[in-house]
């Protein structure tokens, strides 16, 4: 079994900062990529950034040079640190890795966390 664990989420007003991270755990045999994604209210899920294990990156239009992702491979674990926040950056934050378990027999699955809420406002 895998668990993705989301935390950092929170409110902040414009222009402030937040540091989400998510640590997976349980029977990983290899994490190929983790990544964030968000949802707004009435609207869909969108990719945010996501991060390979060899460290490459894509990130959304709408958080380039204001979001940084970043992985700690040895915990499992990748970040996002969020600067210069908007209030159309409010949505719930998930974390999604991509993997092979013992269990799996190659086959690459995705996982996702519970969701960490960050809402933006003065």
């Amino acid at each position: 079994q895998v668990q993705l664990v989301e935390s950092g989420g929170g409110l902040v007003q414009p222009g402030g900062s937040l540091r989400l991270s998510c640590a997976a755990s349980g029977s990983i045999f290899r994490i190929y990529a983790m990544g964030w994604y968000r949802q707004a209210p009435g609207k869909q899920r969108e990719l945010v950034a996501v991060i390979t294990s060899g460290r490459s990156t894509n990130y959304a239009d709408s958080v380039k040079g204001r979001f940084t992702i970043s992985r700690d491979n040895a915990k499992n674990t990748v970040y996002l640190q969020m600067n210069s926040l908007k209030p159309e950056d409010t949505a719930v934050y998930f974390c999604n890795a991509h993997l092979t378990t013992y269990g799996s027999g190659g086959t690459r699955m995705d996982y996702w966390g519970q969701g960490t809420q960050v809402t933006v406002s003065s």
